[in-house]
């Protein structure tokens, strides 16, 4: 069996064609992952900025809870104050 240059030329064009396509292909993946990495990364920015909002609206809740009791406190010390002055 004897092989032509031809026939290497053929082989060897097609080779090529593979290696061409291949490397289209790897450049496709990438700049794929690239576009993911980005998302991702955005994604990150987003669920920090989320859980700092949500870190805030716990303190402000704390805060108005805080101040609730206090009022309460005074209600109760009003309404005590009321019912004492209205014994004869």
């Amino acid at each position: 069996m004897e092989v032509t240059s031809e026939q290497l030329e053929v082989v060897v064009q097609q080779i090529g064609e593979a290696v061409l396509a291949t490397t289209e292909t790897i450049e496709r993946m990438a700049n794929r992952v690239d576009v993911l990495t980005t998302q991702v990364q955005q994604q990150g920015y987003q669920i920090f900025a989320l859980s700092d909002a949500v870190q805030t609206l716990v303190e402000n809740q704390e805060q108005s809870i805080a101040t609730l009791n206090q009022l309460t406190g005074v209600l109760q010390q009003l309404v005590e104050r009321l019912e004492t002055s209205k014994v004869p």
